[in-house]
């Protein structure tokens, strides 16, 4: 068998950081570590666990918002390309937040019983992060200003998205700029309003879908608006199911009714005309 040796440090690996920037000084990772403090006496590393598990998804989540400002400039400048690189992250993104849920599923019953008190009414309903996204995607509620009332600088992000027009809002404009006949109306609407879906819309997404070739570029933003809807709903469904095997039917700690509130969530999309141009484009079955 061969020996084991250390293996020697490069002549040019720098070890003398003094007064010189290191990886744990870039990464504020002083900063980071810290800011996991634990509440419950006995949680040990099952809190811990909780704690990482909605960290993490929040960074996750901060790159995704900055990646979907950079989208939006870039299709108002009408730059599809570097558009789709960053929609491309976006979902490569939202897997790993779909993915991460997998770690939290090993939290049992009991041992989350242990962490549940010390929460208070915390809870994942009050994600700042997680709204600007769905603001972003178009599910726009005003209601859910009043959440986030006692945090000024929080309510004013919010409200600004909640002005301002929605991806799919820019994404229409862009086609409308590349000659696509979108409907005026669509295009003067209100952005603060939800999105309703637009039966006149249809054939116009028809049109793109009919011949990818010619219309490339509105084929492939069209697809991955598709790709973003999926994954997302995928994540509320794994959410949905990750409580449900923790907590079953109780009510969440933020006063909701639990796993019957997520599930309704699961009804709400937000490009609604992307999928019924399917019905329109693919053929009905003519019994033989």
């Amino acid at each position: 068998m061969p020996e084991s040796h250390p293996r020697p440090l490069e002549a040019g690996i720098t070890t003398d950081l003094r007064e010189r920037l290191s990886y744990a000084g870039y990464l504020r990772l002083d900063l980071l570590l810290a800011a996991q403090q634990p509440r419950s006496p006995a949680g040990g590393s099952d809190e811990m666990l909780f704690i990482v598990q909605h960290q993490v998804a929040e960074l996750w989540m901060k790159l995704a918002i900055a990646e979907l400002h950079a989208t939006i400039t870039c299709l108002r400048e009408g730059r599809a390309e570097p558009a789709l690189k960053g929609l491309a992250r976006v979902k490569l993104v939202q897997r790993q937040l779909i993915e991460q849920w997998a770690v939290l599923e090993t939290l049992t019953p009991s041992e989350y019983a242990l962490i549940r008190p010390h929460l208070g009414p915390s809870s994942g309903f009050q994600s700042l992060q997680y709204r600007m996204i769905e603001f972003l995607f178009g599910n726009k509620d005003e209601a859910m200003l009043k959440v986030f009332a006692h945090a000024p600088e929080q309510h004013a992000a919010l409200a600004a998205l909640h002005a301002a027009p929605s991806l799919y809002d820019e994404v229409l404009g862009f086609l409308a700029a590349q000659g696509h006949a979108v409907p005026a109306e669509r295009l003067a609407r209100d952005p603060r309003e939800p999105h309703r879906p637009c039966a006149a819309l249809v054939p116009v997404l028809a049109r793109v879908y009919a011949d990818p070739a010619t219309h490339w570029s509105a084929y492939h933003l069209c697809e991955s608006l598709v790709d973003l809807e999926v994954n997302h709903q995928l994540w509320r469904f794994r959410h949905l199911k990750t409580v449900e095997r923790i907590i079953g039917t109780q009510p969440g700690t933020g006063g909701s009714s639990g796993v019957g509130f997520l599930k309704q969530a699961l009804d709400i999309g937000f490009f609604p005309e992307l999928f019924a141009v399917r019905t329109a484009l693919v053929p009905p079955v003519v019994p033989a």
